[in-house]
């Protein structure tokens, strides 16, 4: 007999993730709000290596988060499922994949830094998935912290409409507590309790005032709100509620609270924020499928769930899975779409479920299903992976993947006893599994394997990892970029005919290729042919032989970007002309169109933005200048300079020790991705 579905309401549940720049604080917050919902027994701390979610030895011997992961809480009578992401910009691509599955978000800022270079690409991703979020500005106790200054940079460069619903009572080592301006109370934490009481007297005119700023705000941008401001002298909390949850779901509107999750102070209030304001299942679309298909958040409803995270271990495969629609039950059988190996996006195989766990970071607990809305593991699913779908198999289901970025540096592997070869390649090929931003591939030339990642840091994680897991010695190379090659001029008219006849049916292609730079993109393909003189079909294998030939650029064998081809003319034979023969004449025709134009070559860039002394900035500039930086920007913020320089990134290995030699040890740097410029 099946268990019965559990009476939870999705209306209680929510699905959100802690967003930030590194060492914003994101991972205390995390640990604060676990400990408040009393997940756990006890504050976790970074700098102890004491945290549930930073549960990775590589996570506490660095003090960062490398790994997303996921915990669960309950507040207030509602679930919370919680995902830490990473804050280092080689990881945003893991933060990409949770966002991907994720109804809301906290983005975390730190009240002296405000708005910082990953704190935007975060951002930026958020927006394209369009997830909902509140800010939390952190560690107000700290010395130059300041809400304002910190709400101002996020009005300027993420949200033109903060609606600070709190005001911070006491500044830097003496903020003890904040005004709540939506029920105009005060909140006081004293060894880690938290009482509510009226608002001090010194405060109440200044709480009045940004009480009625935040009414005028949120009258603006909500309609219902503004028919009661304009009808009433004080708008009321319910509606002043009501109204900052329908902006927070529509995206109009940033709630933004404040606190210092290391003194234990405003975390409570920011669990209420999550409850009150950000979406349950219920309040977000329904999931849509590649062929338009939709599956509302309905546990009765067909299973639709996405695979967005893989671990591969020694002893089996665990396959984190957000379920949006349907109930997945122990021993089911799923229909696994997508990118599934060895088949088109189209097909798929079935699977048994053998085990479901409901996931806390690193400990599991087996539960007999999940429903919409849920986030847990699923054990005995061999050919799932990250982006493939999870269906019933009577309704059968694409949902779009996670994207993945390209890898910019490579490395190259190898293992130091001949005996351990074998397994060098399995545990590459794991790694690569678990983390589709990780490349593996063999150089033609000198035949080494090389290990492609997103940074040096990403590959110096994935080699420890495979040094910890595998147990295995490994040698690894200097960094190496991944260099492209662009179309400087063009060419015109290049006429290239495939012709072949070697017994049996023949080959034959005649194309005429013209090829010019492309502003703003990769590649773009046209056909002007007129008359039939190329059928439709071969002008479709013409484009997939060009798009054969960007693998390898006549400069360097690098994958060749910026350009477009137009096909102008060609001719067929009757019985020898083929999609492969146009497909040949495509590829081979670029690639000569390539060595008659004049192309670049073009090397990675990462803007780098550099916080040092003030009597140490010139030195730094210098060596950014000797570096091949362009300085796009300086200022000052109190005694430190803030530096912003676009620098190659083959010149960025090693900047770590050369900017602490000079700095004695003061200065400290981020850098986040800026495509490509031609190399100098």
């Amino acid at each position: 007999m099946r268990p019965r579905i559990p009476d939870n309401p999705l209306a209680i549940v929510r699905n959100l993730g802690i967003l930030a720049h590194v060492d914003a604080g994101k991972t205390t917050v995390t640990e604060r709000m676990l400990y408040l919902a009393g997940a756990t027994y006890k504050r976790g701390e970074v700098h102890d290596g004491t945290t549930v979610t930073d549960f990775d030895p590589m996570e506490r011997d660095r003090g960062i988060t490398i790994f997303a992961a996921a915990v669960s809480c309950a507040w207030d009578g509602h679930r919370v499922n919680l995902i830490d992401t990473p804050g280092h910009v080689d990881f945003s691509d893991e933060v990409e994949r949770s966002l991907r599955v994720l109804d809301g978000a906290i983005a975390v800022f730190d009240a002296v830094a405000g708005v910082e270079p990953q704190s935007e690409s975060v951002w930026r991703l958020a927006d394209r998935y369009g997830v909902p979020r509140i800010a939390f500005v952190n560690k107000l106790d700290r010395a130059g912290a300041d809400l304002d200054t910190a709400v101002e940079s996020i009005r300027r460069r993420l949200h033109k409409a903060p609606l600070v619903v709190q005001l911070p009572i006491g500044q830097e080592d003496r903020f003890t507590g904040v005004v709540d301006l939506v029920r105009m109370r005060a909140l006081v934490w004293a060894d880690g309790v938290c009482s509510a009481g009226p608002v001090p007297e010194d405060l109440l005119a200044q709480a009045r005032r940004r009480r009625r700023l935040l009414e005028e705000s949120v009258a603006e941008l909500h309609a219902g709100a503004l028919e009661e401001f304009c009808a009433r002298p004080s708008m009321s909390d319910e509606t002043l509620a009501g109204a900052l949850r329908d902006l927070t779901l529509s995206g109009a509107g940033l709630v933004v609270l404040c606190g210092s999750a290391y003194r234990d102070r405003g975390i409570e209030p920011l669990l209420d924020a999550v409850v009150a304001y950000l979406p349950s299942p219920l309040d977000v679309p329904p999931v849509r499928g590649e062929d338009g298909a939709e599956r509302a958040a309905d546990p009765r409803a067909p299973l639709a769930a996405l695979a967005f995270k893989v671990n591969a271990t020694a002893t089996g495969r665990l396959t984190f899975v957000r379920v949006y629609s349907g109930t997945m039950r122990k021993g089911d059988t799923v229909l696994v779409t997508g990118l599934v190996t060895g088949l088109d996006t189209g097909a798929g195989r079935t699977e048994r479920v053998s085990r479901i766990l409901r996931v806390q970071a690193d400990r599991h607990t087996e539960v007999d299903l999940a429903v919409a809305g849920d986030i847990v593991a699923v054990v005995g699913l061999k050919s799932a992976r990250l982006g493939t779908t999870l269906c019933a198999p009577g309704a059968p289901l694409v949902l779009e993947p996670p994207s993945t970025a390209e890898p910019v540096v490579s490395v190259a592997v190898e293992a130091r006893r001949s005996t351990d070869a074998d397994r060098l390649a399995s545990g590459l090929a794991r790694l690569a599994e678990e983390d589709p931003s990780l490349a593996v591939r063999t150089d033609a030339e000198t035949g080494q394997t090389l290990l492609s990642g997103m940074g040096e840091l990403h590959l110096e994680v994935a080699v420890d990892k495979l040094r910890r897991e595998h147990v295995m010695d490994v040698s690894v190379g200097r960094p190496q970029v991944a260099h492209r090659e662009t179309v400087v001029r063009g060419v015109s008219g290049l006429l290239y005919r495939h012709v072949k006849q070697d017994g049996g049916a023949g080959q034959f292609a005649h194309v005429v290729l013209d090829v010019e730079p492309l502003d703003g993109g990769d590649f773009e393909f046209a056909s002007t042919v007129v008359g039939g003189r190329v059928p439709r079909e071969y002008v479709r294998a013409v484009e997939a032989g060009c798009r054969d030939a960007l693998a390898d650029g006549p400069l360097g064998g690098h994958p060749v970007t910026g350009l477009r081809v137009t096909l102008t003319d060609g001719a067929t034979h009757p019985k020898d002309s083929s999609d492969l023969a146009f497909r040949t004449a495509g590829r081979l025709g670029l690639r000569e169109a390539l060595r008659a134009s004049a192309m670049q070559l073009l090397e990675p860039v990462v803007e780098v933005t550099v916080t040092v002394p003030g009597d140490a900035a010139g030195g730094v500039l210098g060596d950014l200048a000797a570096r091949r930086g362009r300085i796009s920007g300086s200022s000052a913020r109190g005694g430190t300079v803030v530096i912003t320089a676009v620098v190659p990134l083959a010149e960025v290995f090693g900047y770590a020790t050369r900017l602490r030699s000079r700095t004695q040890g003061r200065g400290t740097f981020t850098t986040r991705p800026a495509g490509y410029a031609p190399a100098r």
